[in-house]
């Protein structure tokens, strides 16, 4: 299952970050990611609805894949997989959070930013990591010099990545698909301009399409 996600994920390129301000709106927005060809969503926990958001696109969405983000406890982390999410991803390595996930064979994407973390990860048996703050922590450049002692890990940049950025994040050997909220513009969300969003996760899959494809 958990090699899985990752492969879903990797296969859309693109994991929208979601932080919920209401219930009601969890639904519609699931909607329009997966019109706009992006059916997955990060639902972060930096919002008081993220559970009952989670569980009202499980039971109406399903075919939207649920990762929880910001998990910052076992207990956020049994929650959310327990509301209908298929991964995790951490805003920093936290050995609790990663130990959980692995004992009940849930995805994890651990939050790095130095090569102590995805040393951690690395001896963990993880694979695959979030990078983060992408931007902050010296962006495509840090990720070329991690892919040499690094070979075998890939990642997800979040922080500082947008459309007319995530091209150059995407065709680095190294990046399996690239995050952020972009895919979902404040001012639509806001308005609940559900066709602005489905609009914008089209661009940013067609942005990435043609990458991913060229990698395989």
């Amino acid at each position: 299952m958990t090699d899985g996600v990752i492969t879903e994920l990797a296969k859309l390129g693109v994991v929208p970050l979601v932080t919920l301000h209401s219930v009601e709106e969890a639904v519609p927005l699931a909607r329009a990611l997966e019109a706009g060809g992006i059916p997955v969503a990060e639902i972060t926990f930096r919002s008081p609805y993220a559970i009952e958001g989670m569980k009202h696109i499980r039971d109406e969405v399903p075919r939207v894949i649920l990762i929880a983000g910001t998990v910052h406890t076992k207990e956020q982390a049994e929650a959310a997989v327990n509301a209908g999410c298929k991964g995790l991803v951490t805003p920093a390595f936290d050995e609790s959070v990663v130990d959980w996930a692995l004992e009940h064979d849930v995805a994890i994407l651990p939050g790095t930013a130095v090569p102590s973390d995805v040393e951690k990860a690395y001896d963990q048996g993880l694979r695959y990591a979030k990078f983060f703050p992408a931007a902050a922590y010296g962006g495509v450049k840090t990720l070329k010099a991690l892919s040499g002692p690094f070979a075998e890990m890939s990642f997800l940049p979040t922080g500082g990545v947008y459309l007319s950025n995530a091209a150059e994040y995407m065709a680095l050997g190294n990046v399996f698909a690239v995050g952020g909220s972009f895919p979902v513009p404040a001012k639509a969300q806001a308005t609940g301009d559900w066709q602005a969003i489905s609009k914008t996760c089209r661009m940013a899959r067609d942005l990435v399409a043609p990458i991913i494809a060229a990698k395989r």
